[in-house]
């Protein structure tokens, strides 16, 4: 496993997230970001994985009109990430659900 520092940690029973990997998946600056966290434009949901996904986590990030997800293990490092980006249209309600 790489041993550089993991972009996500989990502290206090939550993952502390690395606002730089958020924004640059979501395609926005680090500031407009937490505005739009505080605003409530920018939402997020995590889910932890069972059975073969054992240790794995899935963070998810919406925007108006992007989601951004990453895959995590136990540790805080990313194993994958994906972005779908609706070019300005709001996001289908599919893309907002788990597992979507």
């Amino acid at each position: 496993m790489n041993e550089t520092k993991a972009q996500f940690e989990w502290k206090d029973g939550a993952f502390q997230v690395d606002a730089d990997v958020v924004a640059t998946g979501l395609g926005i600056a680090v500031t407009r970001l937490r505005d739009d966290m505080r605003d409530g434009k920018v939402t997020s949901l995590c889910e932890s994985g069972i059975d073969q996904d054992s240790g794995r986590h899935r963070l998810t990030f919406f925007s108006k009109s992007r989601r951004f997800r990453v895959v995590v293990d136990d540790k805080g490092h990313i194993i994958q990430r994906s972005t779908i980006n609706f070019d300005g249209k709001p996001l289908p309600a599919s893309v907002r659900r788990p597992g979507g």
